[in-house]
Order: C-alpha cells, then sequence, then structure tokens
C-alpha cells in the first residue's frame, strides 16, 4: 500500500461543513475559475482573430498577384490571364482556389449625397459563397451571358451614407479620361465591419472594368489565391514570387493589412501577460492552502513523525492532497470553459459593439491544442509551486506537534 496516497486520499474526503472541507473547496473553486478563464480567453481570441482574418482573406484572398508597376494607384495596369500561368499557379497543391479581379476608382452621386468609391470587379470564379457571411441582406451579382452584370453590391456604410437601399438605381462616374457614367442596380449589401473595406469598396462585374478600360476578356487586375492551410501562406508567397515572371507582383494579404495583423498579433502577448498573471495568483492561492493545511493537521503531523515517519513521507501526503485538489480544479475548469463556450456558439448571449469589435458577438474558436497546453501548464506549474509551503513540514517538532491542538 502507498501510504502517503492512502492518507492524502483520506484528508482529502474530509467531513463537508469542517474547517479543511472550507478551505479545499476555495482551493478548487480558484483553480477551476482560473483556468475556465484561461481556456476561455485562448477561444475567445482564436475566435476574434479568425473573425476578422476571414472578413479580410474572404473579399481580398490569402495573396495577390498583380502587375508590377510603380505607378498611379488610379490606373490599373493589366495582366494577361493565360494558362501557362494558370497551371504555374495550381502546380502547388497547398493552393484552394484562384479568382480575377479588376479595380476602378469612381463616386457614387445620389440626389443629395457623392461619396467616393473603390470599384472592384470580380468574376464568375469569384468565391461568393466564402463571402456570403458578410451578405446582410440581398444577394450578391448574378453573372450572365451580356457583355457585364449590371448590379452592385454595396456596404452598409455606403448605403446608409448614400440613403441607398436594394433595387435602387445607383450612379457611379468613373474616373478616366473622358470619365464614363454606368447607373447599375444595388442587388445587396454586405458589412465586414473592417472600416478599411466598408469605406469605399463596391463590388461588380469585372467586365464592367474590362469595357471601360477597353480590355480583351484575357485581360484582368490580378488574381487571388487561396491557400487551403493559413500556415503555408508564406510558404506560397515565396515559391510564386520566385517562379513567376518577374513583371508579376506578388503579396501576401497580410502585409496589405499590416496594422490589422500586428494589432491581432500584440493581442497574443496581452493574452500571455493575462494569463501569468492568473497563473501567478492561483499558485500565492494553492501556496496559502497548502500552508493552512499543514497547521490545521500538525497534531497528525506529530503523529505520523512519532510513529516513524520521515519528512520526506508526510511531505508527499500533503503534495498529493495538493495535486488532487489542483485536478478537481482543472477537470472543473474545463467544464466552466467548455460549458460557457458552447453555450455562446449556440445562443450568442454575450453581445459586443460592431463599431469597436468589428462583429456583433463574442466569437469561440475551439482551439484544443492551446487548451490541452493551458491544462497541462497549469497542472504542472501550480503542482511545482506546492513544493514552497513543504519545506515548512521539516521544522514541526513532534513534541510540540502532539501537544497541538
Amino acid at each position: 500500500m502507498n501510504l502517503p496516497y492512502f492518507i492524502s486520499r483520506r484528508i482529502s474526503n474530509v467531513q463537508s461543513g469542517s474547517f479543511s472541507s472550507i478551505i479545499s473547496r476555495l482551493a478548487v473553486a480558484s483553480i477551476g475559475v482560473g483556468l475556465a478563464v484561461m481556456v476561455l480567453s485562448f477561444f475567445i481570441l482564436g475566435g476574434f482573430q479568425k473573425v476578422i482574418k476571414d472578413k479580410i482573406y474572404d473579399i481580398k484572398g490569402h495573396i495577390e498577384i498583380s502587375k508590377f508597376d510603380m505607378g498611379s494607384a488610379y490606373d490599373e495596369k493589366p495582366i494577361t490571364v493565360t494558362q501557362q500561368v494558370l497551371n504555374q499557379v495550381y502546380e502547388y497543391a497547398e493552393i484552394e482556389h484562384v479568382q480575377f479581379f479588376a479595380h476602378k476608382a469612381g463616386m457614387i452621386k445620389t440626389k443629395e449625397e457623392v461619396e467616393g468609391i473603390h470599384f472592384k470587379g470580380v468574376s464568375r470564379n469569384f468565391s461568393a459563397n466564402r463571402f456570403q457571411q458578410n451578405m446582410v441582406e440581398g444577394r450578391f451579382v448574378q453573372f450572365d451571358n451580356d457583355e457585364y452584370a449590371r448590379e452592385v453590391v454595396l456596404s452598409r456604410m455606403i448605403a446608409n451614407r448614400l440613403k441607398l437601399s436594394l433595387d435602387d438605381e445607383a450612379i457611379i462616374y468613373f474616373v478616366q479620361n473622358p470619365p464614363r457614367v454606368r447607373k447599375l442596380k444595388v442587388v445587396g449589401i454586405y458589412e465586414t465591419g473592417l472600416e478599411e473595406i466598408d469605406k469605399t469598396t463596391v463590388l461588380g462585374d469585372i467586365g464592367l472594368v474590362q469595357k471601360l478600360n477597353n480590355w480583351p476578356d484575357s485581360l484582368v487586375g490580378g488574381m487571388e489565391v487561396f491557400v487551403k492551410d493559413e500556415s503555408m501562406i508564406d510558404y506560397i508567397d515565396n515559391e510564386l514570387y520566385e517562379n513567376l515572371d518577374s513583371t508579376y507582383y506578388v503579396e501576401m494579404v497580410q502585409k496589405k493589412y499590416s496594422q490589422i495583423f500586428d494589432w491581432l498579433e500584440l493581442l497574443d502577448q496581452n493574452v500571455s501577460v493575462f494569463l501569468g498573471l492568473i497563473l501567478i495568483v492561483a499558485c500565492f492561492n494553492m501556496i496559502s492552502i497548502i500552508l493552512i493545511l499543514i497547521m490545521e493537521r500538525t497534531n497528525m503531523v506529530g503523529v505520523l513523525i512519532s510513529l516513524g515517519s520521515s519528512n520526506q513521507q508526510i511531505k508527499k501526503v500533503f503534495l498529493l492532497n495538493g495535486m488532487i485538489l489542483v485536478f478537481k480544479g482543472i477537470l472543473i475548469g474545463n467544464v466552466i470553459a467548455i460549458g460557457f463556450a458552447l453555450l455562446q456558439q449556440e445562443f450568442l448571449i454575450v453581445p459586443l459593439d460592431a463599431a469597436n469589435y468589428y462583429m456583433y458577438y463574442v466569437p469561440i474558436h475551439w482551439d484544443i491544442k492551446s487548451m490541452v497546453v493551458v491544462n497541462l501548464v497549469t497542472f504542472g506549474v501550480v503542482s511545482t509551486a506546492l513544493y514552497l509551503p513543504l519545506s515548512f513540514v521539516s521544522r514541526i517538532s513532534p513534541t510540540r506537534a502532539l501537544k497541538f491542538d
């Protein structure tokens, strides 16, 4: 029989209502709440980062391929889409999808307002299903057999400023010499929550841009590349940069929106500091609780010493008792975290202000790997901290301990 383990189990199952029972429950509760907060922090932070990244990727792709040009941004230089170029891009198994785009600067004019816009023409192979999560009203542009679809999708921000709604006609003046005017029907309204995109971007048919620029169907403004695994974006970006012709400019979308992505990385550092503080508090709580348990059971320590138990055996009793409390707390913390995450995912019980957080509810991303790491780190760090108060055991005198009450 493992005597320290047997004794630790017995003293951990003390009678309900006793002082030891209350202290043990406080220990379990502190570990449980701390762990639940840490796990939920990773779930929420991961969800927050994923939602914002997806909003950018859905409309911009992971990597953009365009013409290498030092000229004006309003005068987009086209690239020629050939089967050879597509074969070069698709030769990488990590690439999931490639779609074409072309930009055109312009202004939308109504009876009361004028708004500068950035018209983005997309092709038939635009991933509308991926973008669907950003649609709040109406539908996406439907491509037909005409020269181009006379339809546009506006952001909610632009629609509200210009007081446009579904089925209204938007008069767009395109910047060129001479200026060209088109009357297009508003068939959908989207919202990403990202001001950099919603403030100016209008989606329509790439055929309209080709028509205005007198481009044949083989000329486009560029290509958007989607990668199956986000961890491979850097690799694919480097490969395309090295292997495509030097006239092409290959750029990760992450670099175009570097401020947003840098901000998301900064959140990782903030969460790490926050989690470190929680661990420190949990360690101090457990140290205090073990000290209290040792003091309360000083008489038991004296009896064990008088019966021949070594200091190491007695220390092991309280160490195992503390580890049992930590394990119970971790178990309860996981139940709390997973339960809350499930409720939030299904019922969206915690809302957010989209103006400040780019979304209307707290997102959840099931980061199981981080959850396992948090569990292991918490158990390891707090269990290691238990060794600090155990040095008090060796200072207990058997004679005084037996008299202690």
